[in-house]
This record gives C-alpha cells, structure tokens and sequence, in this order.
C-alpha cells in the first residue's frame, strides 16, 4: 500500500445516502479473485446504461469533478461485508472517502486496503457540498497525521477520529500481513518461550 500522510485534492461529490455495497459494486462483478479491475465498474449500474454506455448525468461522468476523494452521503457502505467494494474504490483511483457515516464493516475493509474513510459532522458534509456545486475546482486538505480534514478555500476544518493501530498501518503503507512480517522476529523468539497447554 502506498503511504499516506497528507492529500490535497478536488474532490468528487456524490450527496446520495444509503449506497450499499451492491451499488458500489454490483454483485455480477464479483466473479474475479484478484483486486486489480473494480474500478471501472464502480457505481455500474449508475454509471452506465444497459447498452454499456455512459450516463452523462451521472458525476463519475462528469469530466467537471475529478480527484482523490469522494464526498458521499451518509451511511456509505451499508449492506453486504463484500470486500470487492472497497477494492472498486480503490483501483478507481480514490485515497480518501468522507461521509457523515460508515457501516463498520466497509470501514474495516476500506482501511484495510489503503482508503482512508473520514467520518465529518452532517454540517461540514453539507458544506463539502454546498462548495462543490459553486465550484468544482475547490480543494480539500485531509492531514492523517494531524487528523484533519479542511476545506482549503474557506479554512474551515474539521477532526476526524481513527483507530491508532490503523493510522500507524495507513501512514507507514503497512496492511496487517506486512506488519505481522515485521514483528516475525519478536513473534518467533515468543513462541520459543511460551509455555504451551492443550
């Protein structure tokens, strides 16, 4: 995973509440194993037609919005625990995703692979999109180590809360198999000297 510490970007708004895992990822998709390919049917069913072509009215579309982050409504995630949805954020290219809710289970997943979800208070998350509909072009700051999220052309700036066993993987670009690997020393020389029952 690639380390994360600090990202300014545009950011992509997409003010709909209650997108499931389904939405993000239709379960047709699921057939491959490997997490490389999602991103082009991110939000399938929205993004395009049934003829396959795109949906102009639709903002991942929109040529206008682009960027690292996604700005959604609250209660991202919510639905099945299928990890593809998280991987379908990811390899479409976005770091970060800032809601006013998360299901857990998409959180984990979204952290777990390099995707940074940042929980805002509904008020901030009206103004994310308040901006992005008088300009597109506004940026967003979201400092991990600091916590913070802002608003670069008002300076308003929100905290955010994350696990501190998460934040430590997300900065140092470590998922938790690297870091079971770097502790592999520590862990071997424990297991020589556990005592062991059955």
């Amino acid at each position: 995973m690639k380390q994360f510490k600090t990202i300014t970007s545009t950011y992509i708004p997409l003010p709909i509440e209650n997108v499931d895992t389904d939405q993000i990822i239709p379960a047709r998709f699921l057939k491959a194993t490997t997490r490389e390919g999602f991103g082009e049917n991110l939000f399938a069913d929205w993004r395009y037609d049934e003829a396959g072509n795109p949906k102009q009215e639709f903002i991942l579309n929109d040529s206008t919005y682009q960027g690292e982050i996604l700005v959604a409504g609250k209660n991202f995630g919510s639905g099945s625990s299928r990890e593809h949805a998280a991987w379908a954020v990811a390899d479409y290219g976005f770091r970060v995703v800032i809601s006013s809710f998360f299901a857990d289970i998409f959180q984990n997943n979204a952290l777990n692979n390099g995707i940074l979800p940042v929980v805002v208070s509904p008020d901030f998350l009206n103004k994310l999109f308040r901006a992005s509909k008088e300009n597109p072009k506004h940026t967003l700051t979201v400092n991990l180590e600091k916590q913070t999220v802002c608003l670069d052309s008002s300076g308003c700036t929100e905290v955010f809360a994350i696990n501190p066993y998460k934040k430590q993987c997300l900065l140092q670009g470590m998922d938790d198999i690297d870091l079971l690997l770097l502790n592999q020393s520590k862990i071997e020389t424990y297991e020589k000297v556990r005592p062991w029952s059955y």
